[in-house]
């Protein structure tokens, strides 16, 4: 089982929308100078002997060019998002879309749903959980919801194979875990790959996240996604703006499941948009 990270870009956006209240006014400096962050976007290709699976979708192409409502664009701008397509990502590490034979969409939100348009009208699974299908629809479709779901990324003639549970076997080595928080059906995911199962304790985490080490065994990993945005929501007990969480106390209960498996697994977590890890892990984990 071979992990490839996909490149999609950058976006950028106020730091404040990731890490709640990293810069505020205070009464001795009553006028901070904002920070004006890049975050990773990314997909996962796992090939894998029973299927070659995509994990998200990324940014539509034209996600600068009208797409995205103007309002959201201004306050997460993607300006690469048509350089860093997904046909472009993937073949980077030598696929094409034709090579994909099932997709996970761990979320609906418009920066990982953009690409669902190249299997509108295939026989390609869609794997999603049933409570963010219906909550992108109420948002899409409705004034209710969340304003970060555009209906034309997901509106599609697509072969959505709909889950529930809270744990779901997808392929033998990978679990699907439903992560509410930042979306009622989040998903991520535990890949355990041979002769990982064992948890480690004296190894670091920072070990564990450096590709560059001399470890010549695969290792298990946690998908996180976007219930961590960046590395500080997961290891520092930080909370990511209350704009980007439809259900906070959901969100911390999910980082705590996640801690949980981590120690069991002896896992890599992979976080949702965090810039230097992706830097680290881009060449593959």
């Amino acid at each position: 089982m071979e992990l490839h990270v996909l490149d999609r870009g950058r976006i950028h956006a106020d730091l404040n929308f990731a890490l709640d209240g990293e810069v505020a006014a205070v009464h001795s400096n009553r006028d901070p100078d904002l920070e004006y962050a890049e975050f990773a976007v990314w997909n996962l290709l796992i090939d894998h002997p029973e299927a070659t699976v995509l994990w998200d979708t990324g940014s539509h192409p034209d996600a600068a060019d009208g797409h995205w409502p103007a309002p959201l664009y201004e306050a997460f701008a993607h300006p690469d998002a048509e350089e860093r397509d997904l046909e472009t990502a993937l073949g980077d590490v030598g696929y094409g879309v034709e090579d994909v034979d099932l997709v996970v969409q761990s979320h609906l939100h418009l920066d990982h749903a953009g690409g669902l348009y190249h299997f509108d009208g295939t026989d390609v699974p869609v794997v999603v959980h049933r409570r963010e299908l219906e909550h992108a629809y109420l948002s899409a479709k409705s004034t209710a919801g969340d304003d970060a779901y555009v209906a034309a990324d997901f509106d599609h003639d697509l072969n959505w194979r709909v889950i529930e549970q809270d744990r779901h076997h997808l392929l033998d080595g990978v679990e699907l875990l439903h992560l509410p928080g930042h979306t009622p059906g989040l998903l991520g995911a535990l890949v355990e790959r041979e002769g990982r199962s064992e948890a480690r304790p004296s190894e670091s985490r920072a070990e564990r996240d450096d590709p560059r080490g001399t470890r010549d065994d695969a290792e298990n990993v946690l998908v996180a996604g976007d219930v961590a945005f960046l590395k500080e929501n997961y290891e520092d007990g930080r909370s990511m703006g209350a704009s980007l969480l439809y259900d906070s106390r959901a969100n911390e209960a999910s980082i705590d499941f996640l801690q949980d498996l981590e120690r069991r697994y002896d896992a890599r977590v992979v976080y949702g948009h965090d810039l230097e890890q992706f830097e680290r892990i881009r060449d593959g984990l």
